[in-house]
Formats: structure tokens, C-alpha cells, sequence
């Protein structure tokens, strides 16, 4: 094996990972093909099928190459020393992240492998009805702004389909006017990643539900199961100028698409303070915690 013999991630491969991922459920946010694939201009991922296992690579542009966790019904303790030799040729500095704590419990071997976890990229994932539900003392100030938005705003929530994708479009290019995308290189990042799972819907088979107030669509999530027993959330907009706006379009998705799931992954708050107070707020059932893993010297 070579370094060649990787490859781009293109719209074709979603079956290839599909498979894998149908033999090896994942139980991190990164390892669907919707997030790898929304996200390949900012992170450019190159893969390769290596012995029932995937290798995947991502390559930001600010920073140096680092590997995924091997997935797949093969060797991943393997196949981690054949993803570490892969990165050698690429960076001095070879690093596998994003590992969950399980996979670096069953297949890490310590003595050749520093980890080191990481806070900021760790997944919240919370039970999915106490989302749905919002019950008890602990979601009181939830419920009640929950019960203010549906109080105020007569509205519609609509299921994703072909005919709305122009109208999330037009969602996700207002909310960045209001947050001034093109200031900050990390939310037009976003943004491309939105609008290239938004325009290749049909290819990637994730799910959508919208909030339309007056025919205007004014909040959008879009999610995916992760695992047999849990969904994941990858975006969630709202206006902010509407109260209550995002609890609802939160609270009315997970009721719409995943109450059959036993868990929502909302994925990480990346250290940003506001984001983690936010996720904090939901009162997550528990945290998949990732590692960072570096080959010993």
C-alpha cells in the first residue's frame, strides 16, 4: 500500500461506506458519509478500503494531515499501525483522532500509543425523549420557552423533500447575512458544508425538518441514524429574532424523525464557551469522549 493508492471522497463512494458502517456501527459523529462528505472542501478526506477496514485521512489546509479511527469488521489494531505508516510519509508529526474512548480501550496498545483526550471535539448525546419531552424540573426554562414560541407564532413543520431544498437554501443564506458569514472563515466554511448537503440531498439520504412561519422557512435541522439506537444531529439553524425558535426546532425534529431512537448525538462544541454552555443546558445522558492517539517514539 501506498500513499496513491488513496483516494478523494466522492458521491459514489456513499455505498462503500455505507457498507462498512452497516457491519461496525460507529458511535462517533465524524464517522457517517454525510459528514464526510458535507465537509470535504474544508477537511479534503482521502480514503482506502485496507482489509475490511476503511483508512480515512483528512487534510485541512491549516493544519497538518491526521488520521480517523480505522472502521470495519477487520483488524483495527492492525490496520491503526497501517494508517500510523501512511501518516509518516505525510507529517512528522502523526496523530489519529476523534477516537472513542471504546476504541481505544479494545484496540490501542498503550505501550506504542500516547492518548490524549480531547475535550472539544467529544459528542454530547442525550436521551431522545427527554428531548422530545422536555419533562421535569431540569427542562422547566426549556419547556417554557418551548410554550412561548408555540403560544406566539402560528407555524408549519415540514418534513425535507426536493420541493423544500431551495427554500433551506434561502434559510441558510439569510441566517448568514444576519451572522455576517463572510467575516469569519469557520462559519463560510459552514456554509459550504451546508449547501453541499443540501444540493446533493437526494444522493445522501439524510433527513430534514423545517419551521415555517408565515411560508418562510425560519429554522432547519438535518440529522442521520449513526447507529441502530441513536440519531445524529449535523445542523440546526434558527432565527435568532424569533424566542424560542431553536428549543422548538430542536424538540420538534427529534419528535418527527427520531423518537424510535433511543439517543440524539449532537455532536461537539469545538471549546466554543457559548456552544458547550448550550449543550450543557440539554443535560446530556452521557459524553462519547475522543482521544487523540500519538505513536510513542
Amino acid at each position: 500500500m501506498v500513499q496513491d493508492d488513496f483516494q478523494p471522497i466522492e458521491i459514489q463512494h456513499k455505498e462503500t461506506f455505507d457498507h462498512i458502517f452497516l457491519q461496525d456501527p460507529p458511535e462517533t459523529s465524524e464517522l457517517t458519509f454525510t459528514n464526510l462528505f458535507m465537509w470535504r472542501h474544508k477537511y479534503r478526506p482521502i480514503w482506502l478500503q485496507w482489509e475490511d477496514c476503511l483508512l480515512i485521512i483528512l487534510r485541512p489546509e491549516a493544519d497538518a494531515p491526521f488520521g480517523l479511527p480505522p472502521v470495519g469488521p477487520g483488524n483495527k489494531s492492525k490496520a491503526l499501525e497501517s494508517l500510523a505508516e501512511q501518516l509518516k510519509q505525510m507529517t512528522p508529526a502523526v496523530r489519529i483522532c476523534r477516537a472513542s474512548e471504546d476504541f481505544v480501550e479494545a484496540h490501542v496498545d498503550h505501550d506504542r500509543y500516547e492518548s490524549l483526550i480531547d475535550r472539544d471535539n467529544s459528542d454530547y448525546v442525550y436521551h431522545g425523549q427527554d428531548l422530545i419531552g422536555l419533562s421535569g424540573r431540569r427542562y422547566h426554562s426549556k419547556k417554557n420557552h418551548l410554550n412561548r414560541f408555540l403560544k406566539n407564532y402560528p407555524f408549519n413543520y415540514r418534513e425535507m423533500d426536493r420541493e423544500l431544498v431551495e427554500g433551506f437554501l434561502g434559510m441558510q443564506e439569510k441566517w448568514c447575512q444576519m451572522r455576517e458569514c463572510v467575516e469569519s472563515p469557520e462559519l463560510l466554511s459552514e456554509d459550504y458544508a451546508i449547501r453541499e448537503a443540501l444540493t446533493h440531498f437526494e444522493e445522501l439520504d439524510y433527513r430534514g425538518g423545517a419551521v415555517e412561519i408565515n411560508a418562510e422557512i425560519e429554522a432547519f435541522s438535518l440529522g442521520e441514524p449513526l447507529n441502530p439506537n441513536t440519531a445524529v444531529i449535523h445542523i440546526e439553524k434558527a432565527n435568532p429574532d424569533i424566542p424560542g425558535l431553536y428549543v422548538a426546532i430542536n424538540q420538534l425534529f427529534c419528535k418527527n424523525a427520531w423518537s424510535p431512537m433511543e439517543y440524539v448525538n449532537r455532536e461537539q462544541d469545538l471549546g466554543i464557551e457559548g456552544l458547550r454552555r448550550a449543550k450543557e443546558s440539554y443535560h446530556p445522558h452521557h459524553m462519547v469522549n475522543k482521544y487523540t492517539l500519538i505513536p510513542k517514539e
